[in-house]
């Protein structure tokens, strides 16, 4: 791994919006919020008739430091842990990876209900001077596009030459192409799908009860006092296993020591792999907010890409024959499972939409586009090079 001091530093910025009655901004609900603060990082430099811009989409419980090195973000310091501390797609972008910050300008937000910078449940309400806990409103994917569809408008951006995203962040990348099809040109959902499915929408409802149950929860009201840390910890050992090939929880856990756990009630650890999974799950408590990871899950069991078709998947794509797409599928992925990008190039096929659709043979799950960047950087950066060529030669 590239030592820290080798990293090149980078910087949180923020963008406010929907502060006054002018620019009122609406939820897919109805209901009217505001201010909206969103955390956003860009990495190389916009062209002057700013037509290489690449937005990307982290996945559920990421952040906006994609690249680099950041050790410190303001409002977000109680979660900014070690492990948030190098970009999480950091192999991925710079001078001659997959996103060439030579050549593209790539744009990377926080999603607005999270919790590293941008506006969420543990955001202070203006009117209360308080957190706003279990009063923040329920969001959906579509919520959380619209936001960055206001980030676009005030970095003078009108069309991407790429929406690039992995697992939720692929859904946000797809739920862009087609609402607003003139916004971009190429299209790579990495490991997504085109709806929550019932696997999904079980998993995610074991999480939300896990954390709900929990004692200290208090209706998503605990910023005063103890947080759901129990509850939290078990949501992400149910999702861990997911993201992550059996095989490697196996080989990782191969190095944890069994220790007995204070909040266990008398069963004792047995193997390597329950020690594994516990600290995967108390470590992460470190790092996110139990009202966030309940608001984007939330997004996740509500999300249905056949709504913008009238409940067809592929009418859903009928505006989006203009769009270069390349779709990842990851062979050994049990998150969102390959035959769900299947559904995605069926609906482009029906459209007789020109796709590039791979699988990926990995021994690492879901998580291999976040560990493997050796398996994508060839594919999306001949997309990306081809697709802004042929742009340039028009121009």
């Amino acid at each position: 791994m590239t030592s820290k001091q080798h990293i090149e530093q980078t910087e949180t910025k923020f963008f406010i919006f929907a502060d006054n009655d002018t620019e009122a901004f609406y939820l897919v609900s109805g209901q009217k919020f505001g201010p909206i603060t969103l955390a956003y990082e860009t990495y190389g430099k916009l062209s002057p008739k700013k037509d290489n811009a690449i937005l990307l989409f982290h996945a559920l419980s990421g952040s906006q430091h994609a690249a680099g090195l950041n050790t410190n973000v303001p409002g977000a310091e109680q979660y900014w842990t070690e492990d948030c501390h190098v970009g999480w797609w950091n192999d991925y972008i710079g001078p001659h990876k997959a996103l060439d910050t030579n050549r593209y300008f790539v744009i990377c937000a926080n999603y607005f209900g999270s919790c590293y910078g941008s506006t969420g449940p543990c955001s202070i309400n203006l009117a209360t001077n308080k957190p706003y806990g279990g009063a923040f409103p329920i969001l959906t994917i579509e919520d959380v596009v619209n936001t960055q569809m206001k980030l676009l408008d005030h970095l003078g951006i009108d069309r991407l030459l790429a929406v690039i995203g992995g697992s939720l962040g692929g859904v946000m990348a797809t739920d862009l192409a087609i609402r607003y099809p003139q916004r971009t040109i190429c299209v790579v959902p990495i490991a997504s799908g085109p709806y929550a499915t019932t696997l999904h929408k079980l998993a995610n409802f074991e999480q939300i009860y896990a954390i709900e149950m929990d004692p200290n929860f208090n209706y998503g009201n605990y910023y005063q006092g103890q947080p759901p840390a129990v509850g939290l910890t078990l949501a992400r050992i149910i999702a861990h296993k997911t993201f992550v090939h059996l095989h490697v929880i196996e080989a990782r856990a191969r190095d944890q020591i069994i220790q007995s756990e204070d909040d266990l009630r008398g069963y004792k650890l047995q193997h390597q792999i329950e020690s594994y999974m516990l600290s995967q799950g108390k470590k992460f408590i470190k790092r996110f907010d139990a009202n966030s990871y309940l608001r984007i899950v939330n997004m996740w069991q509500q999300f249905d890409l056949r709504r913008s078709g009238g409940g067809n998947l592929a009418t859903a794509f009928k505006n989006c024959k203009q769009h270069n797409f390349l779709l990842f599928s990851i062979d050994s992925d049990v998150c969102f499972w390959p035959e769900e990008q299947d559904w995605l190039s069926e609906a482009l096929k029906a459209n007789d939409i020109d796709h590039v659709y791979i699988t990926l043979h990995s021994e690492k799950g879901h998580d291999s586009f976040l560990l493997e960047p050796e398996l994508y950087t060839a594919n999306i950066k001949f997309l990306l090079k081809e697709t802004y060529r042929q742009l340039v030669a028009r121009t």
